[in-house]
């Protein structure tokens, strides 16, 4: 099942801490569980990146933006047909 989360702050807070757990509790103050937030560019549990953490920095400084997306959808219908 997936929860959609809405609160903003909230949000923000799991993205900025990485693999702190969170407890969610209810309105009334009841436990309901915790979840360990991943956050932005995190590998799974085992995983080792092939670029140093200086190169992450540096490549997330100069993002280009990438290819429009008509000009790659234009690639895979040449390549592959409708």
């Amino acid at each position: 099942m997936t929860v959609q989360i809405t609160d903003p702050k909230l949000v923000q807070y799991a993205e900025t801490h990485p693999g702190e757990t969170i407890e969610v509790v209810s309105a009334d103050g009841r436990r309901i569980g915790t979840f360990t937030a991943h956050g932005s560019f995190v590998l799974p549990p085992g995983a080792k990146s092939p670029f140093s953490e200086e190169e992450l920095t540096e490549r997330r400084k100069n993002r280009t933006g990438g290819r429009p997306l008509a000009d790659v959808l234009h690639d895979l219908k040449e390549k592959y047909g409708e």
